[in-house]
This record gives structure tokens, C-alpha cells and sequence, in this order.
């Protein structure tokens, strides 16, 4: 069925009629209205302003009498009159003036559009886009003659709301924005505009499969449409198909004749789009489920002249028959329209191929004459992806063979040149690689065996050749490095359960390597345990045989996390690296399948009975922030790029640990349950009010220095319903501290898929601590919703989009942490122990039974 919904969950029938689908019944009742640059403009598009939006409107009004009564007033064009009007430029101009969360006149653009969209502010012609020039708007309340002129009260209210009002626009200005660009017709989108759809096209599902250039011809083509009724027919079963759908807000249910409603499609999915490519009529009717949904929409033509571009500038290798390479064409940048386009002007981008053919590409495209180029950056995400599609064993052998390549044909000077061209392309290459991997390949054999023999390789060659020396230096270096560590590393360290060495109070933590070993307890059913010392990449079935040696029995046994709320989880025979994979207070617990149901968590897995207010209170907030922040660092810090990927495609996949990632995830949940405890084990209403200002403290430090992980994990812990519920407590917060909570949790809304938090991110410089399960999510999210391979060739822009997320890792931690604040750093070692080692309660049920007793339900 071409709305493509089979796996969508059912809903209930609702918003349904017989008559719904009588034909020629389409958009009945419809009041709402299609955006697009060929129809008449209404005078505003919302018709009724939301009671928000209106008092936000009163406020601004109100600030600019009482601060700047000049702004409106009647002006004069052409020899009209407009009566008290302002100017689009002085309104950005005053905006930016009053609040410092407007960054940019873009920025307040958008804030003016959602009064612009309401109807709260109008252009005296009724245009529906907000402009950044000398054009003329019209407060709402200034339409009517003779409009009052607000009172003392008013002007004091205007006074006390304008920041909280400025702060609501700024957060859903950049949607209106966004409707704002899409309203456009298509060719009068700058490629300012062009870039912000893109932007927002990259995070939607149903277009998570599509090439970057397929995506950016979306930007040009995309028009927006709006429905403000549920119930209205977007289009019958039967019709002639002329445009896809992408629902950008809102559900629609989807109709067949005679079966009724077979599923919803949400926020993220898409519509309409088998009509088009098979030029058939539609197959179902999609009616609107809510009232005021919005869709992207492409029409039939559009699509179609995408698709025939996309073939058109597909360039296809075949050898024996089958492809072997598929390259993207596109115009260059620097083409001259002088002399017009030549293949010259062309570049070409690797779209899928295999794994050889790609790489033979991409050393041909290197350029050395230069630092970095599109092509280098092609080759930075095969360094780092490679693992998926390629491993190092297969590498290894392909770069030596391509270092020795030699040239078959040409005069003896083009074979020389052809020679020391491409050896130096391997050597960079090789450089790269071993520079992506870092200490990863101190752990492979293979991986320093081939480092060495290339080493061998291009010193005997640079006695020859002295163009090659430059490099045989560094690649010297890199050699050195990595054999030193290697012998270094063979001493095991000896980890403790959590996975520390037992001296964290003096150094930093350091990367847990795969072959480091753990001592480790593992439960029987009575609570009794053995303990074991296995190598951290272990896998279950060795672990399963460690324990049985001294159960004396491995008949039968299986492996289980179980959590404090007595929750099991069974790993599977291949599962490895266990040990980090458990939640806050998770046990590990081996025993036979039919016991399973006799395992009750151990006592110490309930976590404390009192808090730590008398120590905690004590301490300052910013100095907890900086210390959650320095050793959130270091956590991170120790993440290598690489788990990351071990993380997505499966670390029994690739048989590697991803220990560091597991544990700077756990610490998130961790910082999360803290906050829950303190709070939930703080009896005295007074000290709960202050408990609650304090971490509302800390989640500001935390952001002030850019941790911002351990900020979501703060709010999210004040979020929770055991804490949320404590009405007691939140009425008594002072209202500056209510004010600071609720612009936190704006930054945390997830819709737009965290739009707001990205908006925030995208400002900032590093070193930042991102909140990694939102990485974590975007990886996952370009995994599952694009194949590896394609016709058996390795899908090379899944490569490229997932190493694109990795490398917004790599730009956090591109300058070391060093925050302002020497006094932190050098005194309260009470602190730094306490953060490093905190005692949470992670049992949601136990939470929210202690939070009934501090405050029961209210009659």
C-alpha cells in the first residue's frame, strides 16, 4: 500500500464517518489553508490567536509604549498615510536590544513571524512574511481606531513579562521561521534558506534513506501546507496521485474502502509517494486524525524531475557486468560560466561501491598539494568506518598492495611520477588511519605488525626516493608511538568491580583497554558469590565457564543482569563486555534456567536509606558542578571514536568492547537517580525547598560549563514523577527558581527531535559534554533507517552521515577542559570524592513510594 504503513500500530476509528469518503466530499469543512505562493493570501494564517500568542503580542505592544513610544506611530508613503505603524527593522533592532537570548537578527525575524502568523502583529498589505526592512506592521490592538494607550498597571505587568515573553518566542521562533522559509515560492528561497530546510530535513525518518543531494534538491522544491480541522480529507482512495506527503505535525489516519481505518501515520512519516513512482491512482484515503496538522509537500512534477537527476548524474563502474563503484556527479563550486561546464567542472562524490573500488577511488581523488580537501574528508570517514565494512585483517594486506602498485604503462618519467605520487597518497592514508584508530590498534597484532613492515617498506624506498622523507619522519613518529604502547600495555591493568583501580582520588581516570582484566562478583541464587578475574572483552560463554570451574557445573547456566526492582535480563552465549552493560545498581547473577524465578535482588542493590544532606549542604553548588564536570570529562574523554560505531552496529558484531561509552551512559543515569534520592530522602519540607534550589544551581553551573549531559541529567531528575509530584515542595520554590526550571526544561523539549537543544549546541564552542544519549539516538536513528549495503556494495553515504555524528564528538573535545574556576580546582577534595562516587536509590517504584510518604495524595 503506498502509504507504506504496514508496521505503524492501530489505532482506534476515530475522526471517521460514513460520508468522509463519499466521492468529491475532499477537504469538506475545510477552513484551514494551503500555503503556496500561487494562491490568494488570507489576512492572517492562524484565524484565532491562541491566548498565549495574544498576551505575548499586549506585552510587546506595551514595552515599546512605556520604552520606546516613537516606534509606533502613523507614517507616511507614497502620500499615504498608515496609521500607528511600526518599521520591520526597528522591531528586530529594539528585540535585539531588550533580551540576550536573541542572538542573531534572523533569530528575531522568526520571533516576530509567530505574532505574524497569529494575526497578533499584521503588514499593513496583509503580507504573511516578516521582513528584516522598512516595511510596515501593525499591532493587533492598534487596528481599531483611537486604540487606549496602556495603563500604569499594564505598563508595569509589560515590564515584569517581557523577559519570560521574549524567552517563549525565542523558543518557537524557529519553527515559525522555518513555516516562514516554506511559504516562500521556491524561487525566492536564498541559500540561506536552502541550508535551514536542509538542516531540518537531515533529523526527519521518512527521509533518512535519501542521498544529501537528493535532500538538497528537496530543499528547493518543498512547500508547505497546513490543515486546521480533523476529519478534513487530504485525499481519496481512487484519485490520481500529484504530490508525496511528509507529516511535519500532526497524525492522519490512513482509509481503504471496506476495511476502515488500517493504521496512523505520525510526526516523521510520509504518504502518497507509490502513486507518484508507479503513476498509479491512490490506494488508500488520508484523512486528518487532530486538528492543525502540517505537512511538507512535493508535487508530482518535482518529484519526478528529481528522480530523472538522480539517474542522469549517476555514474555507474561495472566490471564483469555487475557495478563494482556508483559515483554521484555534481557541478563544482569554482566551475567557470565562462567557458561552461566541462568534465573538468564536475566532482564526484562515492555514493556505494566496494570496499576495494572505494578505496581506490579515493586514493586516485586525493589531492597533495593541499592540507584538506572533500576528498581528504571522503577519506577520513573511510578511515573511521572502514571497521564495518572492511576489517583491519582485510585492510592491512590491500593498503601494502596498493603502496607497491606500479604503473603498467607511459614513459619512464610518467611511471616515476605515477610511483612516488601514489606512494605518498598511501602513506597519508595510512598516517590518517592509524591517527582515527588511536590506541585501538595497540590492541590488534595484525595492526602493528603491518605499521612496522610499512615502516620497513617506505624507509628502503626513501634512500631512493628523497621526496619521501617528509613523511617517513612522521610516520616514524606514529610507529614509535604505537609500538612503545604496545609493550607498555603488557602489563594487564587490574580493575576493580567499578571499574576502577582503587586509587581514583589521586589520578584521572585513564581508557579501560579490552584485554585490561576486572575482578568481578557473580551471584548464585542464595547470595552467596564467586568472585572471578577475567579480561573486560570477555564474552558470557567465558564467563559462564569461569563461574562453572568453581561451581563445579556449567550444565544449563545462564547469565543475568538483575536489576534492583528485581528485573532479569538473560545474555546471550556471544554477548562481551558485560560487566559495563549493567544499570546503576545491577548485579550480575549465574544460574540454572529453572531457577530464574527464585532470584531476588541482593540488599545491597536498594541503595541508601538516608541521604547526604548534612555533607551535601554544605558544599557549594558551583564547586559540585565543576567536579560533576571535571569527572564527567574524564569519562568522556576516555570514550574512543570507534565505540561509538561498536555501540550502533553491535559490539558482538565486531567482537570490541565499547566499556568507556557504556560507562559515560551509565554516569548519565546515575547523575539522574542522585537527584531523585537526595530529594525523595530529604524528610523535612524546608530543607527539601532548599535541596530543590540547589540542584537547580547545579543544572545552571553544569550548563555555564558546557556539561551539558549532566545538565539533562539534573532537570531529568527533577523531572521525575517522584519528584515532580512534590507540590509541597515546588510551591514553596522561590519564583526566580521556578523561572530558571522552566526555561531548563524548554531546552530539554524533545519535539522538532530536540530542536531547541541543537538550536543551543550549535552556539556553543568546545570543550563541550553533549548529551550523549541524543548522539547516541542520531546514529541509531541513520543505522536502522538506511542498509549497510545496497545490491551487495557497501552504502558509502550511510558511512558518510553516521561518521558525521561521530565527528560532532570529535569537535566537543577539540580543546581540553579548563574551566574558570581555580579555586574549585584546587581545594575540596570532599567534594571531588563525593561526586566520584555516588549513592543513588534506582528503583522507580521504591522512589515514588517514598515520595507518597513525604507528601501523600492530597484528597
Amino acid at each position: 500500500m503506498e502509504s507504506g504503513c504496514s508496521a505503524i500500530r492501530m489505532p482506534d476509528k476515530e475522526n471517521i464517518s460514513n460520508n468522509s469518503f463519499v466521492p468529491g466530499s475532499k477537504h469538506q469543512n475545510k477552513k484551514s489553508f494551503i500555503e503556496s505562493a500561487a494562491k490568494p493570501n488570507p489576512k492572517c494564517i492562524s484565524q484565532v490567536p491562541s491566548e498565549k500568542i495574544l498576551r505575548a503580542g499586549k506585552i510587546l505592544r506595551n514595552a515599546i509604549l512605556s520604552r520606546a513610544p516613537h516606534m509606533i506611530r502613523d507614517r507616511k508613503y507614497h502620500l499615504k498615510t498608515y496609521r500607528q505603524c511600526c518599521v520591520g527593522t526597528e522591531l528586530v533592532d529594539w528585540q535585539m536590544q531588550q533580551s540576550s537570548c536573541v542572538h542573531s537578527r534572523i533569530q528575531a525575524v522568526g520571533m516576530w513571524q509567530v505574532l505574524l502568523e497569529e494575526g497578533v502583529l499584521n503588514h499593513v498589505d496583509q503580507e504573511l512574511i516578516f521582513q528584516d526592512k522598512y516595511l510596515f506592521y501593525r499591532f493587533l490592538d492598534d487596528e481599531q481606531e483611537d486604540a487606549p494607550l496602556p495603563s500604569e498597571e499594564e505598563r508595569q505587568e509589560s515590564q515584569e513579562e517581557l523577559q519570560d515573553t521574549l524567552l517563549l518566542l525565542s523558543q518557537i521562533g524557529p519553527d515559525a521561521h522555518m513555516r516562514m522559509i516554506l511559504r516562500k515560492h521556491p524561487s525566492e528561497r536564498t541559500a540561506d534558506d536552502l541550508e535551514i530546510i536542509y538542516e531540518e530535513l537531515l533529523h526527519i525518518k521518512a527521509l533518512s534513506h535519501l542521498s544529501t543531494t537528493v535532500k538538497r534538491e528537496l530543499a528547493g522544491v518543498l512547500i508547505f501546507e497546513s490543515h486546521a480541522k480533523s476529519g478534513t480529507v487530504l485525499f481519496n482512495q481512487g484519485e490520481e496521485g500529484t504530490s508525496w506527503y511528509i507529516i511535519l505535525k500532526g497524525s492522519v489516519n490512513v482509509v481503504i474502502y471496506g476495511k476502515g481505518v488500517v493504521c496512523t501515520l505520525h510526526e516523521g512519516d510520509d504518504f502518497g509517494k507509490l502513486a507518484l513512482v508507479n503513476d498509479s491512482p491512490r490506494a488508500a484515503s488520508i484523512v486528518l486524525r487532530e486538528d492543525n496538522c502540517h505537512f511538507l509537500r512535493v508535487d508530482k512534477e518535482d518529484f519526478n524531475r528529481i528522480l530523472r537527476d538522480v539517474e542522469a548524474n549517476t555514474v555507474r563502474l561495472k566490471e564483469h557486468g555487475q557495478d563494482v563503484l556508483v559515483l554521484e556527479k555534481s557541478l563544482s563550486s569554482s566551475q567557470s560560466s565562462v567557458h561552461g561546464a566541462s568534465s573538468s567542472h564536475y566532482k564526484y562524490r562515492v555514493m556505494s561501491g566496494t570496499p576495494e573500488k572505494i578505496l581506490e577511488h579515493l586514493l586516485e581523488m586525493m589531492r597533495l598539494d593541499s592540507q584538506f580537501t572533500e576528498s581528504d574528508s571522503a577519506l577520513d570517514d573511510f578511515a573511521l568506518m572502514h571497521c564495518v565494512f572492511i576489517p583491519n585483517s582485510q585492510l592491512c594486506p590491500v593498503l601494502m598492495a596498493h603502496y607497491h602498485a606500479q604503473a603498467l604503462q607511459g614513459s619512464e618519467q610518467e611511471k616515476l611520477d605515477y610511483t612516488l605520487n601514489n606512494k605518498r597518497r598511501v602513506i597519508r592514508l595510512v598516517m590518517q588511519w592509524a591517527a582515527v584508530h588511536g590506541d585501538q590498534l595497540q590492541e590488534e597484532d595484525l595492526s602493528v605488525a603491518f605499521l612496522q613492515e610499512f615502516l620497513v617498506s617506505v624507509s628502503d624506498d626513501a634512500k631512493g626516493i628523497p621526496a619521501l622523507r617528509d613523511q617517513l619522519t612522521q610516520l616514524e613518529r606514529i610507529v614509535k608511538h604505537n609500538t612503545e604502547a604496545r609493550v607498555s600495555q603488557k602489563k594487564h591493568n587490574v580493575l576493580l568491580r567499578h571499574f576502577s583501580m582503587g586509587n581514583e582520588k589521586l589520578q584521572k581516570r585513564q581508557p579501560i583497554r579490552s584485554h585490561d582484566e576486572i575482578l568481578f562478583k557473580v551471584y548464585c541464587c542464595d547470595h552467596t558469590y564467586i568472585t572471578i578475574r577475567v579480561p573486560v572483552a570477555t564474552s558470557v560463554r567465558e564467563v559462564i565457564g569461569a563461574v562453572a570451574d568453581k561451581l563445579g557445573s556449567a550444565e544449563d547456566l545462564v547469565l543475568v543482569n538483575l536489576s534492583s526492582a528485581g528485573e532479569k535480563a538473560i545474555f546471550k552465549p556471544n554477548d562481551v563486555s558485560v560487566f559495563s552493560t549493567l544499570s546503576v545498581n545491577g548485579r550480575l547473577f549465574a544460574c540454572r534456567r529453572d531457577q530464574l524465578d527464585s532470584l531476588t535482588p541482593i540488599p545491597e542493590q536498594e541503595g541508601p536509606s538516608t541521604g547526604s544532606q548534612s555533607g551535601f549542604e554544605l558544599m557549594s553548588s558551583k564547586d559540585v558542578a565543576y567536579h560533576v564536570t571535571s569527572y564527567d570529562w574524564e569519562l568522556f574523554h576516555c570514550v574512543h571514536e570507534l565505540e561509538l560505531l561498536f555501540h550502533t552496529f553491535g559490539r558482538q558484531n565486531v567482537k570490541k568492547t565499547t566499556v568507556n561509552l557504556d560507562l559515560f551512559l551509565r554516569r548519565f543515569n546515575e547523575i539522574q537517580f542522585w537527584v531523585i534520592s537526595e530529594m525523595c530522602l530529604c524528610s523535612q519540607l524546608s530543607k527539601r525547598v532548599q535541596l530543590l534550589k540547589k540542584f537547580i544551581k547545579i543544572a545552571a553551573h553544569c550548563k555555564e560549563y558546557r556539561n551539558l549531559n549532566a545538565f539533562f541529567a539534573v532537570i531529568m531528575g527533577l523531572s521525575n514523577p517522584a519528584v515532580s509530584r512534590l507540590s509541597q515542595t515546588w510551591e514553596k520554590l522561590p519564583n526566580k527558581f521556578k523561572k530558571f526550571y522552566c526555561e531548563f526544561e524548554n531546552l530539554m523539549d524533545p519535539s522538532r527531535n530536540h530542536r531547541a537543544y541543537r538550536l543551543t549546541v550549535a552556539k556553543l564552542e568546545p570543550p563541550i559534554i553533549p548529551f550523549m544519549p541524543l548522539l547516541i539516538k542520531d546514529m541509531t536513528f541513520t543505522h536502522e533507517g538506511n542498509k549497510t549495503f545496497i545490491d551487495n556494495l557497501v552504502n558509502f553515504e550511510k558511512m558518510r552521515m553516521i561518521a558525521n555524528t561521530v565527528k560532532i564528538v570529535r569537535h566537543c573535545r577539540s580543546q581540553p577542559f579548563s574551566p574558570d574556576s581555580p579555586l574549585a580546582s584546587k581545594t575540596h577534595p570532599e567534594v571531588r570524592t563525593y561526586v566520584r562516587q555516588l549513592n543513588v536509590i534506582d528503583n522507580q517504584r521504591t522512589l515514588t513510594q517514598l515520595s507518597h510518604e513525604l507528601e501523600p495524595r492530597r484528597s
